[in-house]
């Protein structure tokens, strides 16, 4: 009874943290961002004509070409002022970078390599910025790399049991893949990108044995999920896949994970998927 109590206490607890956050999450699976897209992205934002976007390029190793792409897109679609911060070549405490930080109402992180934008802001003011930027109702985006960020228990792609790199895994081995700490603003969830274009599901349902009390998301290129609270909103042009609740969850004396049956769901453009566990 005790113990059902406290989880009731921490399921609570969750859904007042997550409540808290007044902003929303626009998470793409990679790919091709269509105007069509990036249009809902600054809508979703309610962008006003003295709001500004922020672009966060650290995850690319080709950051300022990634600014600029972006921007001339962006730049079709509205007036509105879109600044490059790269804080892999900038201080993390520029109190006046950070103030914009806080204060923009769309931010949006670049792809590339996940543990390489978590390396510039992990335990600096930039990771605090962009969370009061969320809580007080600002937009935070981002596609590829940035759309992995966004997970409590972000994914980095490598296999553990594997020394060799396999986007897709090709073995459903217990303890095999790699987190590490992402951003935190989705607590009940773990992202992963580019998901039918690669064929991940070995990768996700790995995760989902890794983590089976919370939601598993895959979300293909040129796709996307619109988070606000606990419940995310598919758009674009693709479809989005989510897993939960494994049963009777095991593995074999060799490491081969084993469960019954599992929540599956595969949306489309206008689906609401729930969230939280």
């Amino acid at each position: 009874m005790r113990k059902l109590f406290l989880l009731f206490v921490i399921a609570s607890l969750s859904q007042f943290v997550q409540a808290q956050n007044n902003g929303n999450l626009f998470i793409i699976g990679g790919g091709e961002r269509s105007d069509a897209l990036m249009k809902q992205m600054i809508q979703t934002a309610n962008l006003q004509s003295t709001d500004y976007i922020i672009v966060l390029p650290m995850a690319s190793a080709i950051p300022d070409s990634g600014f600029k792409t972006l921007s001339g897109q962006m730049k079709k679609l509205g007036k509105h002022d879109i600044k490059n911060f790269n804080f892999s070549k900038h201080n993390v405490n520029d109190k006046k970078w950070l103030d914009s930080l806080a204060s923009a109402k769309l931010i949006y992180i670049l792809g590339g390599d996940q543990s390489r934008f978590m390396k510039s802001v992990l335990n600096t003011p930039v990771y605090a910025a962009i969370h009061k930027a969320y809580k007080n109702g600002s937009t935070i985006a981002g596609t590829s790399a940035g759309a992995a960020v966004m997970s409590k228990y972000m994914i980095t792609g490598k296999q553990l049991l594997d020394t060799v790199y396999k986007e897709t895994f090709n073995k459903l081995w217990d303890k095999n893949i790699e987190f590490e700490e992402g951003m935190g603003l989705l607590e009940n969830t773990i992202i992963d990108q580019h998901f039918l274009k690669r064929n991940r599901y070995n990768r996700l349902i790995s995760a989902l044995a890794a983590h089976p009390d919370l939601i598993c998301i895959g979300i293909d290129e040129s796709t996307a999920i619109v988070v606000h609270g606990n419940k995310a909103t598919v758009a674009g042009d693709s479809q989005v896949i989510r897993l939960a609740h494994p049963k009777e969850l095991t593995k074999t004396d060799k490491g081969l994970l084993k469960f019954n049956q599992a929540d599956f769901g595969i949306f489309a453009a206008g689906d609401v998927i729930d969230i939280m566990p």
